[in-house]
């Protein structure tokens, strides 16, 4: 990601951390590209975050003749941090530093679980994909969008996702 890329999302993600009600998610087209259980777990996210998820799944279908998988996991990469809310300084935090050597469990309390959920977040997104129900290549796809090596759709994903 080049360095003016990420300061306008950086920029960004600081306004709707300070000023949710600037986040627009496009709830409609999610429910339109989402199974029932796949749009419940949508909508457990927070506003700023399914925002986001319909940028990248925008995105996705325009620029990419995608799966339905790769459309859902879209929607869903971000679940795994639907666990808690952010309060704004938490989401600025973690989005300018997160440690790297922190395990995915046991589940830490304060700053410091703040800080996992942000590092774990494609695991606990999958764990909670394949607690739903939902396909495994879904979930597969989600657990591996931050690990792009590993799985071809979640490289497909990435590449967008890094613009957003």
């Amino acid at each position: 990601m080049s360095f003016l890329v990420w300061l306008k999302n950086i920029s960004w993600r600081t306004l709707y951390a300070f000023v949710p009600v600037l986040a627009q998610p496009d709830d409609d087209f999610a429910r339109r590209h989402l199974n029932s259980k796949a749009y419940g777990l949508y909508l457990s996210m927070d506003k700023r975050d399914r925002a986001h998820a319909c940028e990248v799944a925008r995105a996705v279908l325009t620029e990419l003749e995608p799966s339905r998988q790769l459309v859902a996991a879209a929607f869903l990469h971000d679940i795994g941090k639907a666990e808690g809310r952010y309060n704004a300084l938490e989401r600025i935090l973690v989005h300018l530093y997160c440690p790297t050597a922190l395990p995915k469990s046991p589940r830490l309390k304060g700053l410091s679980g703040v800080w996992q959920r942000r590092l774990h977040h494609a695991y606990y997104g999958a764990q909670k994909i394949r607690e739903a129900g939902l396909a495994e290549d879904l979930a597969l796809i989600v657990e591996y969008h931050h690990q792009p090596e590993a799985n071809q759709e979640a490289a497909r994903l990435k590449r967008i996702e890094d613009r957003f």
